[in-house]
């Protein structure tokens, strides 16, 4: 890795750790910015970085600091009922990162689909690891879970995935020109 990716890498992960905690208790799990935060991460530093950032959020949450929904930390927040959540983003960078750098090649209006998909099933994959997690946790049945931890979240998270495009898009030609990411796109 070189000075600068490191440097970027960093960077994001401090984002995370500003942006998750800011959320809005609404039921068992908040609204928060921990997605759009996990979004930025790809968009900025591509898939490896991003999950690399991404997964130092979660140290530092772990470690306790309080970088967690609501400035909370610690791993009891992990190994709580919405601790699935936190570790279901992971996968959702990896998915989404695959279809975001699927993306560069592509021209006009294609370019935003494909994001958005690989975006939209990466968010699914999360809500997927948090809603099991939940249920273990807190011993709901699927609908109660599902009501109460996934649909209420759908508009938020269909507003934060068009944020990271709006944002993540612009983010990411920027450090592409001033020469600071290469997301293993070959420069023309």
């Amino acid at each position: 890795m070189k000075i600068k990716e490191i440097t970027v890498t960093a960077l994001m992960a401090a984002v995370c750790c500003i942006l998750a905690p800011i959320s809005v208790p609404v039921g068992p799990v908040p609204v928060s910015l921990l997605v759009l935060a996990a979004l930025f991460c790809v968009f900025a530093v591509g898939t490896k970085l991003g999950t690399l950032a991404f997964t130092i959020f979660l140290l530092l949450g772990a470690a306790g600091l309080p970088v967690f929904s609501g400035w909370q930390g610690g791993i009891a927040k992990l190994a709580g009922p919405t601790g699935g959540y936190l570790i279901g983003c992971i996968p959702m960078i990896l998915i989404a990162g695959a279809f975001i750098t699927w993306s560069e090649k592509k021209k006009g209006a294609l370019k935003y689909v494909i994001q958005a998909i690989g975006m939209v099933i990466g968010v699914l994959v999360c809500y997927a690891f948090g809603t099991a997690w939940f249920m273990i946790e807190s011993g709901s049945n699927l609908a109660t879970s599902l009501s109460l931890c996934v649909l209420p979240f759908l508009p938020f998270d269909a507003i934060k995935i068009a944020i990271a495009m709006i944002v993540g898009n612009p983010l990411r030609a920027a450090l592409t020109k001033a020469d600071l990411m290469h997301y293993g796109v070959q420069k023309a």
